[in-house]
Formats: C-alpha cells, structure tokens, sequence
C-alpha cells in the first residue's frame, strides 16, 4: 500500500507579499461584512419602524371610522382578503400588531385590531421601503468590494517596497558570504540620523556594520599573514646559505630539509595571502589537458596512475591549474593510500586515493588552513590553496567520497572546455 503524495502549496505563497494581501483581504471583508450588517440592520429596522407607525396610524383611523358608523377609509377592511391568519388570530384575541407579507407579488405591512368579532385591517405598501433596503444592500456591497481593492493595493505598494529592501538585504548577505565583503545594503534611512528607522532599515545597517567589522579583521590578518611570510624570507635565505655550509652529515641533512619545509612554508603563506586580496591576474592560454595532466605526475615524483579517457582542450592559466592538480595529488599521496589515480575525462579532472577520505569538517565547509588531515603532516595549505587557485581560473573544485566500495577520497575539478568557432564559409550569391 503506497502513501498518497502530500500535497505542497506553491512556493509564491510563502511570500510576505501573498501573506500581507490575505491578511489586508480577509480583514477588509470582515470589516465590510460587519459595518454592511450594522448599516443593514439600523436601516432596515428604522424602514420597519416607519411602515409600522403610519400603518397603525391607518388603522387607529379606521377604527375610529367603524365604531362611528363611518365608510372605512381606503386600504381597510373587515376581514380582507389576503389577511396573513397569524394577524387574524392576533385580531380575534382583541389585540393588534403588524406584519409584513406579500400580497399580489408585491410586499404589504399589515396592521390589524379587533371589531366586534371580527378582524378590522388596513395594507401599506412595502415595496418602496423593501426596493429601498435592496439597493442600500447593493451600494453596500460595491462599495465594499471598491474599498477592498483599493486598500489591497494600497497595501500590497507598501508591502512590496518593504520586500524590496528585505530581498535586496538578502542579496548583500549572499554576495557577503560568497566572499564579496565590498557589497553593502546602503539603506538611505540608516545614512541620515533625523529620518526615522523602521525595523528593515536597522536590519540593513546592522548587516553594513558587520560586514565592514568583519572585513577589517580579515584584511588586517591578511596583512599579518603577508607581513609575516615576508619578514621570514630574509632570515631564512641566510640560513639556507648557511645550511649549505655546514659539512655533509646527518645533521646538515635534518636542517637542510627543515629549512626547506620552513621556506615552503613561507611561500605557502604568501601565495595565501595574494589569493585573500583578490587582485590576482590569470594569464590565459590554450593546452591540451591530457598532456598538461601527465607532466604534473611526472614533476611529483609520485606513483600516480593517470587515466585518460577522453582528452579535452582548455582555456586556462597553466601555471594555476599545475599547482592545482599538484597538490591534489600531494595531498592524495600523503593523506590517502594506494593505488592513487588522476582521470582526465574531458573538461573533468579527479584525483581519488584509497585511503580514509577526507574528513566531515572539510566535506561541510571546505579546506581549512592550518587544520590538517586525520592527525596527518603537513599545515593543511595545500587544498586551502588548490581551492583558491581553482576559484581564480573559474574552475569547480568539488571534494567528496569515492562512490564505490573501495572508499577514498576523491577530488573534482571541472574546468570551462575551450571550444573553437571555425569561421562559416559564405557562397557567394548568384
């Protein structure tokens, strides 16, 4: 037995816009409907009062007219015909009252009184005052439904301005957490201190105050982080100078290779800290990505397996793109296990170990500097780097677990495919 299908409500009408018009709607009806039954009823029953009097007036007259020996007046009678039975009755028990029926198709308010036995009853013509009522009903209604309309859209100018601004805040936001922290709501109401602020406006500044805190702390940690990485290039020249002064020994190997380390180190640092500014240029050029693929295997020094599948050309910047797949493969090789195999299939390009995999914290926010893998070696900058050099080259970096059952990591980087236009060849006409 299959669940039947819940049923979503489109997307639009979890809209403030949608919201705000049911809600001006609905309470616009309730409040036509209300003020439409108090005018109703007030009228109505004045209507009813008036025709009540002037018929029992009538028949004060008439009875005075009968009891005189007198010709009844007009409109009167002894036991008409058409006399609702409720008013005759009412008639015969000695008392008089009023009611309104129709008589020949047309409403009548019936007044009527005992005489001598019988029911003595004069007719005013309802039609006047009912025909009166049904048109205030009427003028009631399109006077509702024109009300209704026009506060809809009056409400519905006011609302749209405010998610406006709520959309166009929403937008910096994104733009702020994609890495544009230059972009700002620059609400007018939050520039001028004599304007009053309405609960969009504070939002919207307080966006542009944390966005402009946030980039003065970023930018005075890229300062610090380039700063740093400069102020280490000159000591450590000297002492890979002196490095190599040292007689050949264990001892001279172990500083040689930390002097090493500590100067990759530091031009690690500053590659980082040129991609924060965001002012990098890319030189762009046409290759072969098979090839390209190959050459950085061979440069590694590694046991990398590389599987062409089917080759592609690119529109890239070499440089960034060999420093990209050589610390994807670097990084499979030092974290990983394995076999580890580099596969070009067109444009894509994935490096996959059989190791561990890379770890939650990366997989849910990306690399992060100085957090290295599993307890591993290494300064965790080699990803944090290859995902910023993809980003300059326009390429998607993807980091995810390798679909089968052998486990691993597995890096994704697609690049834009280059596609030549050969020029059309036009015939001449005839």
């Amino acid at each position: 037995m299959t669940r039947r299908a819940r049923l979503r409500p489109p997307s639009w009408t979890a809209t403030l816009t949608w919201k705000s018009a049911v809600f001006i709607t609905v309470m616009c009806c309730a409040l036509a409907a209300l003020l439409g039954v108090l005018v109703h009823v007030s009228v109505a029953g004045q209507t009813v009062t008036d025709s009540r009097e002037r018929a029992l007036t009538r028949l004060t007259d008439a009875t005075r007219a009968y009891e005189a020996g007198d010709p009844l007046p007009r409109f009167s009678g002894i036991d008409p015909e058409g006399l609702p039975e409720s008013l005759r009755a009412l008639a015969l028990r000695g008392e008089r009252g009023t009611v309104v029926e129709n008589h020949e198709g047309r409403p009548t308010m019936w007044a009527a009184g005992p005489a001598d036995g019988r029911a003595l009853a004069v007719q005013v013509d309802y039609a006047t005052s009912a025909e009166t009522i049904d048109g205030l009903d009427r003028s009631i209604l399109g006077s509702s439904v024109l009300a209704i309309g026009a506060t809809l859209l009056v409400g519905s100018f006011a609302v749209t301005r405010v998610t406006r601004r709520l959309h166009l805040t929403a937008q910096v936001a994104r733009r702020i957490s994609a890495g544009d922290l230059d972009a700002r709501v620059d609400d007018p109401r939050t520039k001028d201190p004599s304007r009053p602020q309405d609960e969009v406006a504070t939002v919207s500044g307080a966006l542009d105050t944390m966005a402009s805190t946030l980039q003065r702390k970023l930018q005075v940690e890229q300062r610090f982080t380039a700063d740093v990485a400069h102020e280490l290039r000159t000591p450590l020249t000297g002492l890979s100078a002196a490095a190599e002064l040292l007689p050949e020994g264990r001892p001279s190997e172990l500083v040689r290779d930390r002097v090493k380390a500590m100067r990759a180190l530091t031009e690690d640092l500053l590659e980082i800290s040129r991609l924060d500014a965001r002012n990098e240029t890319v030189d762009l050029a046409v290759h072969d990505l098979g090839p390209l693929a190959q050459r950085v295997v061979r440069a590694s020094g590694t046991r990398t397996e590389v599987r062409i599948v089917r080759d592609a050309t690119v529109e890239t910047d070499k440089r960034r793109l060999e420093r990209v797949l050589g610390n994807l493969v670097a990084n499979a090789h030092r974290h990983g296990a394995p076999p580890v195999v580099l596969t070009v299939e067109g444009p894509v390009v994935t490096v996959r170990d059989h190791g561990p995999g890379y770890p939650e914290y990366l997989l849910a926010s990306g690399p992060q500097r100085f957090r290295t893998e599993n307890g591993g070696k290494g300064h965790g900058l080699g990803l944090t780097i290859a995902a910023g050099q993809a980003e300059v080259i326009g390429a998607e970096l993807v980091f995810a677990h390798a679909p089968d059952d052998g486990g691993g990591a597995l890096a994704r980087l697609t690049l834009p495919e280059y596609v030549a236009f050969d020029e059309a060849e036009t015939e001449p006409r005839p």
